[in-house]
């Protein structure tokens, strides 16, 4: 877990007291993450810094068109699979520093055009009551396919991006057929297909499911409100979501842009997150926040699932007829 209370003497010092009536500036940046992500972030950076970060929430395909007008905003904050295609259509500017420096190589684009800032790789989050009555806890994929006689709490695919991820990876992994049986012998054990990320990690802390395939950051929500849960981080590798951040090529404050990037691969935004229960692990691996994860050992999975929207539905369209609709 995070021991959010090492930060406070960084974050007090740093962002304590400021008069908003005398900003520095403003930035503005498209972002495909909900709102109530970037808020606390956004927050921060105007109290330490006296520069107002607008965040603009929107969809993938919105994101796409939006970058295309001249000097409506500085920077991107979405998905690597996003931040991939931007830079090569053109759409980014490469920017390289000290702090992106230390940013591990897979995290980052090698030519400066993108830099990863944090991750949540998937887990398996188990009931620590039905734990209790396990000779063995599944510490694989290839051992909860052949678990028998539990309960599966896992979020639909169709319903967020990151659960989708989860299948995206494996097929990029072991190839689409692979990845199609694997699920076919998940699917007898599944409770329900979730509508939101979050509801897999409760069902299972709630005793409604055993076991759950979940993104580490919303087990570790369940788990700081006190539910019986534990993490296992698969052996052989696991799916994740990277969000990353790129300066855009027509950015109209590139300067203010720069020192904001910077400022993302520090301690203070993670600590922002963390007061408001997201707990995401960093890309810069030498935070404090990065040693304070118990799985800051995971294995990823080392194939990238950049699967092009139309590929991605047709993936998705065939797990539906073949698993989750099939006999």
């Amino acid at each position: 877990m995070i021991v959010a209370s090492i930060f406070c003497a960084l974050y007090f010092t740093n962002g304590g007291s400021y008069d908003d009536s005398r900003l520095r500036g403003n930035i503005v940046v498209y972002t495909t993450l909900p709102a109530e992500n970037v808020t606390p972030v956004a927050e921060a950076y105007e109290k330490s810094h006296k520069i107002r970060v607008t965040f603009v929430p929107m969809t993938e395909s919105d994101l796409t068109e939006r970058i295309k007008e001249t000097g409506k905003a500085d920077l991107i904050l979405t998905d690597s699979r996003v931040l991939r295609r931007t830079a090569v259509d053109g759409w980014l500017q490469p920017y390289i520093s000290e702090h992106g420096d230390v940013v591990s190589d897979r995290f980052k684009d090698d030519r400066g055009f993108w830099t990863g800032l944090w991750y949540d790789p998937v887990v398996f989050c188990v009931n620590t009551d039905y734990m209790q009555r396990l000779p063995h806890i599944p510490a694989s994929w290839k051992e909860l396919g052949q678990l028998q006689n539990y309960r599966l709490g896992i979020t639909d695919f169709m319903a967020a991006d990151n659960a989708a991820n989860i299948y995206m990876f494996m097929v990029a992994q072991n190839g689409e057929d692979n990845a199609l049986n694997y699920m076919k012998q998940l699917h007898p054990h599944v409770v329900q297909y979730a509508k939101y990320l979050s509801t897999p990690a409760r069902m299972t802390g709630m005793g409604e499911a055993d076991i759950s395939v979940v993104v580490q950051s919303e087990a570790l929500r369940y788990i700081g409100d006190g539910y019986p849960l534990k993490l296992v981080y698969p052996e052989e590798g696991t799916a994740y979501t990277l969000t990353g951040i790129g300066l855009l090529i027509n950015c109209p404050n590139s300067d203010k842009a720069k020192e904001f990037i910077n400022w993302m691969l520090t301690d203070e935004p993670q600590l922002a997150m963390m007061n408001n229960a997201f707990y995401f692990m960093p890309a810069n691996g030498s935070l404090m926040a990065a040693k304070q994860f118990a799985g800051k050992n995971v294995v990823l999975y080392d194939q990238l699932a950049d699967y092009p929207e139309k590929e991605r539905r047709q993936l998705l369209d065939r797990w539906l007829k073949e698993v989750r609709f099939g006999r």
